[in-house]
């Protein structure tokens, strides 16, 4: 029997065969794909998806390749991802139009599609059934696209795969199994339930291809993770922890007393079925330790894999991380994810596929979330499902059986609540997740179009009024109505309150403001330690500074901290005043938790004011937040005791959560001004509604030939969670000078794997324009092809982070 060729190793040039590859992935595939209880789906993705390496034109390309590779073929010469998908069409599509059973029928074709969609796609992303230009891009490959040895790639797959009697046996499991999903969610439309069926098919294929091409380049085997005995013993050293506060001074103080009622209510909720919960412990009252407690109880209980912390900023993932860490004992099985270093390809590598080259190590380095435990933002989380490339998707099937805390809900971007709406509400019901939406301040999301499928008793806390009243520790202090301030003028409120209590936070909304009202404390030579944070100084640096805040907060000593709201969730610091310039509601409310946080003192201030320098005109959520507080800071002026009394009360969070949303309501759907289009509608919208599909029977007098019309491709190239484009780059701050060092040389895909995930702690985001005059001033250098950009040691300050002008001074660097 002829052997035919996956993969060569670039070790012992030992080979893989098409056979060995098609079956390995197969298994892994079934693996993912049983999380959701569509194991057979998965695997015909799995065992279909590289059919076409059965010829002889991709055994004469990966030879030539690898043992010339001075003569690259032509791009697009080999095409052995089609294959796969035309079989699927050939035999479902075409030759079963007649079948008497019209739903049989119709389910053997919408497999087709689903299945043959995730083929195709495995070297770039989902294509789209039908695009804006009313062209199938799906169809052109499974249907029009001639492969000249498509019958001799079928005739070997049947020999030496998978007989075609057991091939349709497998197809009949994999039909049922589709039968089956659907009927799970009757609620839902079946366009939006098979749009998250084909993504999880497709990261199903995607992860068990790369992980079974990288553990044969490696010549390792994964080793299988015991989760159940795991998270046992990480309960045990959690409970440990809790129990050794009891022994600590002021243990049986009121707060803490309602603090371990608290936990003690989220470990007996961590018995009740899995769901989607709601808990609203107030800044301060032990949510992450709360929160751990019930993942870890429910995760036991229920055999969940995965317990993932999803948070808005990366500081949070910082603070979180290491106290998880501390309290578990652990560093193995947690991850941060902060962003994604390597810049996500967005054309097709096909052409490379076989070879070991630097793109594919860093393509197959293990990048798939599959850690017990996972810190990661709302921004990677929402690209999981939506964004464009494979590298996000590849992450999906691993949101399944878990435990899932989203860490300050309200901060869902405006434009993407349905989307996320969505694809919660397809984690809780079809895979098997238990989500928790955990925050002092819960948005008010009922008149929203997608709503989630909340659980009817969904508080894990009860009695929330006594709570909330329990854990007042400030007064809000308005001195934004009627009044504005300059950095001037509130360099002279800071200086004097700081004489006055001797720590004062001050919060404010941009960059720029915090920057240039930190360069005017520094210029009067205080005798006060004076700190700067914003998202221009990478991770590791943001924890040195904070550390050294915490100590001169311990010690008393006089401290002022400048920084962007970034510090307003999630980081454990008590300040004795802050300052807030004007924000939302919930930004208001996080700031007041860093104010007097443990109730250590008397009820301290937090002031409100208005900063005329702040320019948030392109900000639109920041500037109507601003908006709406100021407004409902103006009645309580005229009347104290309107929306509660209080600006932090629950009437006042509701009313300003209800305006918010009604203010976005055309937003919520993740609008497409170019394309004039929702993103939800270019996703799942049903036939006749969707307005490409009309046009397109218009155009043609008949309607397309296929089931599903959705536009998956063209939805991810126009997804940004933020609305300015970023890119990750890795700054020469102390280790991560180590890490650009390295990168600069050969490595495995296992060091590749090491580096990237240690550079998470040395990377910041830049924007499109910042990238832009870094480039100009020769601030960037570029490793690894391209693929990961690094800061060079003059676009780096010792103070501020991001230095656009490359001229930070050299004894600054001396770290």
């Amino acid at each position: 029997m002829e052997e035919y060729i996956a993969h060569i190793r670039e070790s012992d040039k030992k080979i893989q065969t098409v056979a060995e590859h098609l079956t390995g992935v197969q298994a892994l595939a079934e693996e993912f794909g049983d999380k959701i209880g569509v194991k057979h789906i998965a695997g015909l993705a799995g065992v279909l998806h590289d059919m076409g390496k059965y010829t002889e034109e991709f055994k004469e390309y990966i030879l030539m390749a690898v043992y010339h590779p001075e003569m690259p073929p032509k791009r697009g010469s080999v095409d052995h991802s089609t294959a796969g998908g035309k079989l699927l069409f050939k035999l479902f599509h075409d030759h079963n139009k007649n079948s008497n059973d019209k739903v049989d029928t119709m389910n053997r074709m919408i497999l087709a599609e689903i299945v043959g969609n995730a083929i195709i796609s495995h070297h770039s992303y989902l294509q789209d059934f039908l695009n804006p230009d009313l062209e199938s891009n799906y169809l052109r490959r499974v249907k029009e696209k001639n492969l000249e040895e498509f019958d001799w790639s079928e005739t070997n797959f049947f020999k030496q795969v998978m007989d075609e009697t057991k091939f349709h046996e497998y197809v009949n499991q994999a039909v049922k199994e589709l039968n089956s999903y659907l009927q799970k969610d009757a609620g839902t439309s079946r366009e939006q339930q098979l749009m998250f069926l084909t993504k999880f098919i497709f990261s199903a294929l995607i992860d068990a291809d790369r992980t079974n091409t990288r553990c044969f380049e490696e010549n390792k085997v994964d080793e299988p993770v015991n989760h159940e005995e795991l998270f046992g013993v990480f309960y045990e050293r959690l409970m440990t922890k809790i129990e050794s506060f009891t022994e600590q001074e002021g243990s049986d103080s009121p707060i803490n007393r309602l603090r371990r009622e608290m936990s003690d209510q989220c470990d007996q909720f961590a018995a009740k079925a899995s769901g989607i919960y709601t808990l609203s412990i107030p800044t301060g009252g032990g949510k992450t330790l709360a929160s751990l407690r019930y993942a870890l109880g429910h995760a036991k209980e229920f055999e969940k894999k995965h317990i993932i912390y999803v948070v808005p900023y990366t500081t949070i993932i910082e603070q979180n991380a290491k106290e998880v860490r501390n309290i578990l004992q652990d560093e193995a099985h947690i991850l941060e994810h902060h962003s994604n270093v390597v810049e996500e390809e967005k054309e097709d590598d096909e052409l490379e596929d076989g070879l070991i080259n630097l793109r594919q190590k860093l393509k197959l380095a293990k990048d798939n979330w599959d850690s017990p435990i996972i810190f990661t933002t709302m921004v990677q989380f929402l690209n999981v499902f939506y964004a464009d490339g494979s590298r996000n998707i590849r992450r999906l099937h691993n949101l399944s059986e878990s435990v899932i805390i989203f860490d300050e809900v309200q901060k869902v971007p405006v434009s993407c609540i349905s989307l996320f709406n969505q694809a919660v509400n397809f984690l809780k019901t079809h895979a098997r997740s238990s989500i928790v939406l955990c925050t002092a301040t819960q948005p008010e999301l009922d008149y929203v179009q997608h709503k989630l499928n909340i659980e009817p008793e969904a508080e894990m806390i009860g009695g929330l009024d006594h709570v909330i009243q329990a854990f007042k520790r400030v007064n809000i202090v308005d001195r934004a109505t009627g009044e504005q301030f300059d950095s001037d003028k509130l360099v002279d409120f800071v200086m004097e309150k700081v004489e006055e209590i001797q720590s004062v936070l001050v919060i404010l909304n941009t960059k720029t403001v915090v920057k240039t009202l930190y360069q005017k404390l520094q210029e009067q030579s205080l005798p006060v330690s004076v700190y700067h944070l914003s998202t221009s100084m990478c991770a590791a640096h943001r924890n040195e500074i904070l550390a050294e805040v915490k100590g001169k907060l311990k010690d008393r000593s006089p401290v002022i901290c400048i920084s962007t709201q970034l510090i307003e969730a999630g980081v454990d610091v008590s300040f004795k005043c802050v300052i807030r310039s004007l924000a939302g509601l919930d930004s208001i409310a996080q700031a007041a938790g860093r104010c007097n946080r443990h109730g250590e003192d008397d009820v301290q201030q937090v002031y409100v004011i208005d900063h005329a320098e702040e320019n948030v005109s392109k900000l639109k959520e920041i500037q109507r937040g601003k908006e709406i507080s100021a407004k409902i800071l103006v009645d309580l002026k005229r009347d104290p005791s309107s929306h509660g009394g209080s600006l932090l009360s629950v009437q006042a969070m509701e009313r300003y959560f209800q305006e918010f949303y009604t203010e976005f309501e055309s937003s919520l759907n993740y609008f497409i001004p170019k394309l004039g289009e929702n993103m939800t509608d270019l996703l799942s919208s049903q036939r006749m509604e969707n307005k490409y599909y009309q046009a397109y029977r218009q155009r043609h007098q008949e309607a397309l030939p296929l089931f599903l019309v959705n536009s998956y491709k063209t939805a991810a190239e126009h997804f940004e969670v933020i609305d300015s484009h970023t890119t990750s780059v890795i700054v020469p701050f102390k280790e991560g000078e180590e890490i650009i060092t390295e990168l600069n040389g050969q490595q495995s895909i296992e060091d590749l794997s090491r580096l990237l995930r240690n550079a998470q702690q040395y990377t910041i985001n830049i924007f499109t324009h910042e990238k832009e005059k870094l480039s100009k001033n020769n601030a960037l250098v570029a490793y690894l092809d391209g693929k990961v950009l690094a800061l060079t040691e003059g676009a780096y300050h010792e103070n501020y982070g991001l230095n656009l002008e490359n001229d930070s001074p050299f004894e600054l660097r001396m770290w």
